[in-house]
């Protein structure tokens, strides 16, 4: 359904198999997957990074370069700590592509008080700033909930 992130089940009770990384990929449209990256937090990376393919090969790879992202199945990694760790019938991974999917906005302009009363003989200031954010398109991103079940959902 437009307007909510589609998840896929990782095929596992408790945990992450390489199938369900490969489908996660796979079942984001192609379009989307130009630009697309991984988002999960330090717990769930530890387990992703023990992944290999069928060839005894870790689906993790380090940066080639100091400096220069790990990647998953040649798609890059972040580590969002808000993400929640791998178990059951959680939606521990995202894959897709976030600027198509997601927009950040900012309202222009930061609203300041000088507050020269409370914490005399000090002057303090008071400052807000509003920021939003939504999904703008649920067809670039996907998440793996960790489960056996095989079907793909809407997520709730």
């Amino acid at each position: 359904a437009f307007g909510k992130l589609q998840h896929i089940a990782s095929g596992a009770a408790s945990g992450v198999t390489t199938d369900a990384i490969i489908k996660l990929i796979y079942t984001l449209r192609k379009a989307h997957r130009s630009g697309a990256k991984f988002m999960m937090n330090n717990s769930s990376l530890f387990v992703i990074r023990l992944l290999k393919d069928n060839d005894g090969n870790y689906l993790w790879r380090p940066g080639i370069e100091l400096g220069q992202p790990s990647s998953l199945a040649g798609y890059g990694i972040v580590e969002n700590e808000q993400m929640p760790d791998i178990a059951a019938d959680a939606k521990a991974i995202a894959f897709g592509n976030f600027k198509r999917g997601y927009t950040i906005v900012d309202r222009i302009g930061t609203r300041i008080l000088r507050d020269p009363y409370t914490n005399k003989p000090f002057v303090g200031f008071y400052t807000t700033k509003r920021t939003g954010g939504m999904l703008v398109d649920s067809q670039a991103i996907k998440l793996m909930k960790i489960g056996a079940a095989t079907r793909q959902k809407a997520a709730e």
